[in-house]
């Protein structure tokens, strides 16, 4: 019997080292095959696909339903068209040629070769060293580059001609977004003194300034519709809000491109952050107005999730407490104070005010967290 018992052992333990490296028998369901080769993390893999629907959904219909509702009835379509065409034009110039101008293989110090991303041969091998496809990187940086296209549209809202954005949208991309990117995040000559952990100067920087610049040349809605600029819809004004919110969670949470632990601290000091910025922003309207406004939460929790986000994995919680009281409080100067008393702040048309929770913001983010940092790992 003994005899027996050990045969069946080292057949047992035969097996065990034929179909994995680890000491007992894997589950059928998570042993390697050609669907799923030995690099191929399932649980990094799976994250990572959450975490970027998490962002897409932060565009639609998170965006969409937001600028939709923020503006007056009368733009109410053609802003929420502005969000969900863009979303579509970023994905086909991405995969056609702007993915390897911003992180393919290097053509000069600012951009890199452009080429298609549409093979299997590309998008099924491993990324990097990070246990997932080519595929999930591709579909996560198109994500980034789609949401900061439509936040700059946010600064053109009610008075932008829908065919010009056509137009706009991937000329843009491909002139402006490409050359951040692969500047800083690709092999481009920041990629050694500049630390960007989600986008505070590729995404936020770049879309609150580009958005200024370009409502300078647009020039200024109508007068009436300047002064008088209600949403039209508050309820879905804070749907909009609640997904953009939420959707932050894989922003940041999924820039590790694994379910590790630096995911984790991403996430909660996102939330802390956003909470304590929102907080501060209401609090601000209610000492100096004697009235919160639910225009002004969403405007904080905004600013708290851009300045979260360039050292978000790489700061302590109580650190993004400091930051999300900055990011409620400084923006909200710069906006309500500084913006009426400046010539050129009111002689530029910025819609829903992206260079403040977005240029200002993310500025603060990239400047406090380089002093703020603590690397864990």
């Amino acid at each position: 019997l003994f005899q027996n018992f050990t045969k069946v052992s080292l057949l047992l333990y035969t097996l065990s080292m034929t179909y994995s490296n680890y000491s007992g028998v894997l589950p059928v369901n998570l042993l390697p095959d050609e669907a799923s080769p030995r690099w191929n993390n399932k649980g990094d893999n799976g994250w990572q696909l959450i975490a970027t629907t998490m962002v897409g959904m932060q565009s639609v219909p998170g965006l969409v339903i937001l600028y939709g509702s923020m503006v007056k009835k009368k733009w109410a379509v053609n802003s929420a068209f502005m969000a969900l065409y863009a979303f579509a034009a970023v994905l086909i110039c991405w995969v056609l040629w702007a993915h390897n101008m911003s992180f393919g293989t290097r053509f000069c110090p600012i951009l890199g070769k452009p080429a298609f991303a549409l093979t299997q041969r590309f998008l099924l091998h491993e990324y990097g060293g990070f246990h997932v496809p080519m595929a999930d990187y591709v579909y996560y940086e198109f994500v980034f580059a789609a949401i900061t296209v439509i936040l700059l549209g946010g600064s053109l809202l009610g008075r932008m001609n829908f065919y010009a954005w056509m137009l706009f949208v991937p000329m843009w991309l491909t002139l402006s977004y490409t050359v951040g990117a692969f500047s800083i995040w690709g092999k481009g000559f920041l990629e050694n003194y500049v630390i960007d952990y989600a986008g505070g100067y590729v995404i936020h920087l770049s879309s609150g300034v580009a958005g200024f610049t370009a409502a300078y040349w647009v020039g200024p809605r109508q007068s009436h519709d300047r002064q008088h600029f209600p949403p039209n819809n508050i309820i879905h004004m804070l749907g909009g809000a609640g997904f953009l919110w939420l959707g932050w969670t894989g922003f940041n949470g999924g820039s590790p491109f694994a379910a590790n632990l630096i995911a984790s601290l991403a996430i909660i000091n996102t939330h802390i952050c956003t909470a304590t910025s929102l907080l501060v922003w209401v609090s601000l309207d209610m000492v100096v107005y004697k009235k919160s406004s639910v225009i002004g939460a969403v405007q904080g929790m905004i600013t708290g999730l851009v300045c979260i986000t360039p050292g978000a994995g790489i700061v302590e919680p109580w650190a993004a407490i400091i930051m999300g009281a900055m990011s409620g409080s400084i923006p909200w100067y710069t906006m309500m104070v500084l913006h009426r008393r400046s010539a050129l702040f009111q002689s530029v048309d910025d819609t829903l005010g992206a260079f403040h929770t977005h240029a200002v913001a993310g500025l603060l983010g990239v400047s406090s967290q380089a002093s703020l940092l603590e690397p864990a790992f």
